[in-house]
């Protein structure tokens, strides 16, 4: 028999985290424990207002589910219980780690996969005024920092790029634009942004008013966010973006994260994995995906006040295991 417990938690960020859609200074997560009275297993999620989520939707959900998983709902089985979103993905991450540990293996072992030592990281420099964004950039590059991802809106897109490669020349750039870009000649600026060396450019428009992107040329890779909730998404982007950006908060879990691997290189995409602002217990889940993909993006620890333990360490710009 199966015991299941959740809770909302609220997480203090150290400084404020601000994009295109607005600016934060906590973020609160859901976390779920599953025990069978020997083993227990947690997972994290973080409910998105932007995907019409908050702690207490995604609570609902977990306690409507709650008589099935005690009865030994399968992970499998879950897949098909719960919708995409936050809620299916603290709980499959739970059961992963549970069933890990029923078995006497970690994660890495149960899914035959070698753990590597550490992962490069971006390290995300928050929206700001040039300046500030600049300095930010310094400050990351000296601590080892070498992949940037820059948030960015729709103001001094070009001049915060310049400034941030003046002061970061040897570090790997990528842009964030959180769908601001709908209406601005994205030809120019794709090609003002690739003669800054940026790597990759995320969620130019709108999901669902992306269009655009197939009549235009890329001289920079594009990588579709927003616009890619899950494998039945992808099949529909090729035309319009080069690469996926995988969140376990998107998708619904670890098992649907790794099943979008698979069909992303069987459509010839490449692959990032995302996260939410969010603790160690949500990183360290997104891992196996991780090791699989061309960029990396699960900073979210270092802007909390305090991470969960045992927390994951992020030092000169990697996530060591």
């Amino acid at each position: 028999m199966i015991q299941m417990t959740f809770q909302s938690v609220e997480l203090p960020l150290a400084k404020p985290f601000a994009i295109s859609r607005g600016i934060r200074t906590a973020v609160t997560v859901v976390r779920v424990s599953l025990t069978d009275g020997e083993f227990t297993a947690v997972g994290e999620c973080t409910p998105t207002a932007h995907y019409q989520e908050s702690p207490h939707s995604v609570c609902e959900q977990l306690e409507l589910i709650r008589p099935q998983v005690e009865q030994g709902l399968s992970r499998e089985a879950l897949q098909q219980a719960l919708p995409v979103g936050s809620a299916r993905n603290a709980l499959d991450c739970a059961m992963w780690r549970l069933d890990a540990a029923k078995q006497g293996k970690d994660l890495w072992q149960l899914l035959d996969m070698p753990k590597p030592v550490s992962v490069i990281t971006a390290e995300t420099l928050s929206l700001d005024s040039l300046e500030n964004m600049a300095n930010a950039a310094a400050v990351a590059v000296a601590g080892g920092a070498k992949l940037l991802k820059i948030k960015l809106d729709r103001e001094q897109i070009i001049e915060k790029v310049a400034a941030i490669r003046a002061t970061a020349p040897q570090a790997t750039l990528v842009v964030d634009a959180n769908e601001s870009w709908l209406g601005l000649d994205l030809d120019s600026l794709f090609q003002a942004l690739h003669e800054f060396n940026v790597a990759m450019i995320e969620q130019p428009l709108p999901a669902g008013n992306d269009k655009d992107l197939v009549r235009c040329l890329h001289p920079v890779p594009v990588c579709a966010d927003e616009s890619c909730h899950e494998r039945a998404d992808i099949a529909g982007l090729r035309d319009r973006y080069e690469m996926v950006n995988i969140k376990l908060d998107k998708c619904g879990g670890l098992t649907e994260a790794l099943a979008m691997t698979d069909v992303a290189r069987q459509f010839n995409l490449r692959i990032m994995v995302g996260c939410m602002l969010g603790s160690s217990i949500a990183m360290e889940a997104a891992l196996p995906v991780a090791v699989q993909a061309e960029r990396v993006d699960l900073d979210g620890p270092i802007w909390l006040a305090q991470d969960a333990e045992p927390a994951l360490r992020y030092e000169n710009g990697e996530v060591w295991l």
